[in-house]
């Protein structure tokens, strides 16, 4: 007897060129038809990917989706052909990534220490602006059956503000993704905004409160844990960014395994809290990356990436395919041991 399809949320880290590895994890998942997507919180790269996605379905289904994605990277990686931003002979050599021997990336790295975007790039140009505007329909995101919560960080309070369908701009998704070391704050509304990263990467609260779906499916690009001691100064700035970006997630999914202990039978919201299921999808091999690779948008990188999102997908599917719609297969309780 054939099931009707399970409804399930995604949550959708940033991490620049690592985004790559959640299209992989989206294509995968959009081709499984026991599963339907109700909505989708992302952050910086997550949300590009979230706001490509729907507008994809809303044209032609699971189809256009993933057609959208695809074209979108396409997209990115073309740009980047003229980006300053290329691997080092010696990185090429080594069959490396990373853009560490770039002498453009040394230079502007070094550069960003003394001078804000302000003074590099005084026409805040933005080559992903163009791109966005060419791959969604804005109009059509109103419409969509896919719910969509973008966050983006307030500079003045310091606040996240999370951004609905009907909100979403090419300057909405680039200011969830704006790192204020590289690009002038975005304006909406008369406020400025930064990566949404630092506010939540991404919000899971929306996806609680807004979708019946009882699955959440995280998709996590950003490491959590690194062996050893950083050293060097790159290294060192590598994880500082991942700790921030990683920190307010962590702090959320504590506060929801805590609300799931609290919660009141009887009570509509706290029986949601309750019954959230939270399920994650990553791979060790992303913490096998640097953090300049983010900048690296080769295609060959991005289709590695995208493989590499299939394959944990795929392996998610296999070892927790039946948890889906019965228990998390993520332990929140392991989360309350520190803090």
């Amino acid at each position: 007897m054939q099931r009707d399809p399970l409804h399930i949320d995604l949550a959708l880290q940033g991490g620049g060129a690592h985004g790559a590895f959640s299209w992989g994890v989206l294509d995968r998942l959009l081709e499984e038809p026991r599963l339907r997507i109700e909505g989708i919180s992302g952050t910086s790269a997550g949300a590009m990917n979230a706001a490509v996605l729907a507008h994809g379905y809303t044209v032609n289904g699971v189809a256009g989706a993933r057609e959208a994605l695809t074209e979108f990277w396409r997209k990115v990686s073309g740009a980047a052909r003229f980006s300053p931003f290329q691997r080092g002979p010696l990185d090429v050599l080594l069959g490396r990534w990373s853009l560490d021997h770039s002498p453009m990336f040394v230079a502007m790295d070094m550069m960003a220490r003394l001078f804000s975007p302000y003074d590099l790039n005084p026409a805040s140009a933005n080559p992903l602006s163009a791109i966005l505007a060419e791959s969604v329909d804005f109009d059509r995101l109103s419409a969509s059956p896919i719910k969509l919560f973008v966050t983006a960080t307030n500079v003045r309070t310091g606040r996240g503000r999370v951004f609905r369908n009907s909100e979403l701009t090419p300057d909405v998704l680039l200011a969830s993704a704006c790192l204020p070391t590289l690009f002038q704050a975005v304006e909406i509304d008369g406020e400025a905004y930064w990566d949404g990263g630092y506010a939540g990467n991404p919000t899971i609260t929306p996806l609680v409160r807004e979708c019946t779906s009882q699955d959440t499916i995280l998709v996590q690009i950003n490491p959590v844990e690194r062996p050893g001691t950083p050293r060097s100064a790159r290294e060192i700035l590598n994880r500082i960014n991942e700790v921030s970006f990683n920190a307010v997630l962590l702090k959320e999914l504590k506060m929801i395994a805590l609300l799931r202990k609290v919660a009141q039978v009887g009570d509509d919201e706290g029986e949601r809290w309750a019954s959230m299921r939270i399920h994650r999808v990553v791979s060790d091999m992303m913490s096998g990356l640097g953090s300049s690779s983010k900048l690296n948008a080769e295609w060959e990188f991005l289709t590695m990436l995208h493989d590499w999102g299939r394959k944990s997908a795929d392996a998610f599917l296999d070892a927790h395919g039946d948890d889906l719609g019965r228990r998390s297969s993520l332990d929140l309780d392991i989360l309350l041991e520190e803090g």
